[in-house]
């Protein structure tokens, strides 16, 4: 196992000193090592072992008050490739698919329109997925010790690093800026108060607020205490959910393609003036005016719903063999995605005459028409799709607290929240743990090894998740439920999906066409095919949509209403949030006449499943967080410099 400095930037002090040295030893032993290796054999790089006794050596020089190790799951606890794609794919199917084709339908008035916005969408979605394949496998960089290669070692957190690599100064800016953000509003909030909906709706009861509410908090208390207690048990939740979601979405589908071939399953006819090719584009609702901004906003819903192939970036160290897992299988999940909402969305129109019949008007989703069209038993039909709408927002409950928990782990080891390294902490869960002790029977425990630890979870990290998604959900309680819903993943997919998808976008286009410095060339690991092109569509198409919500609607448009432009204002105002928090950091750093000292050392090894392609994968990771005065600040970078990401001391 290779250990690896990451070299420090001028002006910045270096941790411990003890504990320095003590990586340094190790270091030194690991290159002799290899030194030797070399002239013995001469058959070229090899990889030296870490020692456990040294990783253990390590892990007791530790000054807790301001320093951490979080190490990577074992290779048995690493997520495989059916976890990547049912993690996509529980993100993916949720409320959006049920509830945004009736939404799509009223924006545009036409069903062929429809019906290219959802084929669209699939296509945006996998460019926005090669842009985070790109990103995701090449970053960050490190230096191999020992040799003069620089190679990449994913890391979970997603944008949150490919944000910090692109815009590298002022320390802190661009990790407040996309932070502060994250924290807030990277949550399903929204999602939570239109499941309190549908729970209510099968349980036979007209949703009042208050139980609405109450059910929400409930449901992200649920999903938090889950995730708490067991890192594997929440796992085999998500995975059980995605495979439920794509059976009812199959179902739908069957349901509605026997009922196009005449089955008789209800009392009304067959749909088909819906795809009359004389009628489909044309518009089934004349009535109402569409322009640029009405297509807009189908156009974000539909992203939102497409939304979720990020989800497996948030926790790219947890996953084995990412690099042969991520590119394969978190496409084919969008593949399968894509098909499915295209498909759910045909079904639809085989069942449901356009434009609804008017006592539809007041129904919130596609499926409940869908099902009350398909069936005579309607009130049976109605609460037996609303249970299972509910379990699908459940299953998207589950897995935003699982992936958005870790994100917020990585915010927090970059020192810019108050007690940083507690929420940055893991700890073993109490299954974990009561399980250990139930096997062991008394006997005494191991000493702590890296390659046999218990399953850690990041506790006070989803705590921090739940306490700003009840937020959200307190901010929102004077709306009706369904504005509250509609608010909040507006914002969601506005600011989470749209504004961060085109600053990420733009980015990778910046690092492939700007002047490169010699240390920063951008040499990507994992290249798409017709390179720059998802890049390029997916910057495109979400600047259209960044921008054309900001014009009004038709004043008969559906989304036509006084506060249109309350989503984009406040949405583009979350920029300036971020930016606060740094000036307030730096404020307090003049105060106290003291700097902040983050220092991130990763321990990498080379990966067991891609070994003959020279690739290395994120071990452990050694956090330190120090506060020093500027002098000292000074009068250690007269005293070091760093060459090829290593320290040394001045002569």
């Amino acid at each position: 196992m290779h250990l690896h400095i990451r070299g420090r930037q001028p002006g910045v002090s270096p941790p411990d000193a003890s504990l320095l040295s003590a990586l340094r030893e190790i270091a030194s032993s690991l290159l002799a090592g290899l030194i030797q290796s070399l002239l013995d054999e001469r058959k070229g790089p090899t990889v030296a072992t870490f020692d456990a006794a040294d990783y253990q050596r390590v892990r007791e020089a530790l000054e807790r008050d301001h320093q951490r190790i979080d190490d990577a799951p074992t290779a048995p606890q690493r997520l495989g490739r059916f976890t990547v794609v049912c993690l996509v794919m529980n993100r993916t199917i949720g409320a959006g698919v049920f509830v945004t084709p009736s939404i799509v339908l009223k924006g545009t008035g036409s069903v062929g329109a429809s019906l290219l916005l959802w084929a669209s969408g699939g296509i945006i979605a996998a460019c926005g997925l090669l842009v985070w394949l790109e990103l995701g496998l090449s970053l960050p960089i490190h230096n191999v010790p020992g040799t003069d290669e620089r190679k990449s070692a994913p890391r979970s957190g997603g944008e949150k690093n490919y944000l910090e690599y692109m815009f590298p100064k002022p320390k802190f800016l661009v990790t407040c800026m996309y932070g502060i953000v994250f924290i807030l509003l990277g949550n399903l909030s929204g999602n939570a108060i239109i499941l309190g909906t549908y729970i209510m709706k099968a349980a036979g009861h007209q949703p009042d607020k208050g139980g609405v509410i109450g059910i929400a908090i409930g449901a992200l208390t649920v999903a938090v205490l889950l995730h708490m207690s067991s890192r594997r048990g929440g796992i085999w939740v998500n995975n059980f959910f995605a495979v439920l979601k794509v059976l009812i979405l199959v179902m739908i589908i069957i349901l509605g393609f026997v009922k196009a071939g005449g089955a008789d399953l209800g009392e009304e006819p067959k749909a088909t003036n819906n795809f009359d090719s004389t009628t489909s584009f044309s518009g089934f609702d004349t009535e109402k005016s569409r322009n640029v901004a009405s297509y807009a906003v189908s156009l974000l819903y539909i992203i939102y719903t497409y939304s979720g192939f990020e989800q497996p970036f948030y926790v790219l160290s947890e996953v084995r063999n990412p690099r042969k897992v991520f590119p394969k299988y978190t496409l084919i999940a969008i593949l399968l995605t894509t098909i499915l909402f295209v498909l759910v969305n045909i079904a639809y129109l085989c069942v449901v005459q356009m434009p609804m019949d008017k006592k539809y008007l007041d129904v919130d989703d596609m499926a409940t028409v869908f099902f009350q069209t398909l069936f005579r038993e309607q009130t049976s039909a109605n609460r037996a799709m609303a249970a299972l709408i509910a379990l699908s927002i459940f299953g998207n409950i589950v897995v935003m607290t699982f992936t958005a928990s870790r994100v917020k782990q990585e915010i927090a080891k970059e020192g810019i929240l108050p007690r940083s390294l507690f929420f940055a902490s893991g700890h073993t869960s109490p299954w974990a743990w009561a399980k250990a002790r139930w096997q062991a029977k008394g006997i005494v425990s191991t000493p702590y090894a890296i390659d046999t630890h218990l399953e850690q979870t990041p506790m006070a990290a989803l705590c921090l998740h739940w306490f700003t998604s009840v937020f959200l959900v307190a901010v929102t309680s004077s709306l009706k439920p369904a504005q509250s819903y509609n608010v909040l993943i507006s914002l969601y997919s506005y600011v989470m999906i749209v504004l961060m998808g085109f600053v990420v976008s733009g980015g990778l286009l910046y690092l492939k066409f700007k002047p490169q410095h010699p240390q920063r060339h951008w040499s990507a690991s994992y290249k798409p095919w017709l390179d720059p092109v998802h890049a390029l569509v997916y910057f495109l198409v979400c600047g259209f949509v960044l921008f054309a919500a900001l014009a009004k609607p038709a004043e008969d448009s559906p989304y036509s209403a006084s506060t249109w432009f309350i989503v984009p204002t406040v949405g583009l105002s979350t920029i300036t949030w971020g930016l606060f928090w740094y000036l307030g950091l730096r404020i307090i750093m003049v105060k106290r006449r003291e700097k902040l000292i983050v220092t991130r050392l990763p321990f990498l090894v080379q990966d067991d499943d891609d070994k003959n392609e020279n690739q290395w994968i994120q071990k452990s990771e050694l956090v330190d967080h120090e506060w020093h005065t500027y002098s000292k600040v000074r009068s250690d970078t007269r005293k070091r410099h760093v060459v090829d990401g290593e320290e040394f001391e001045n002569p």
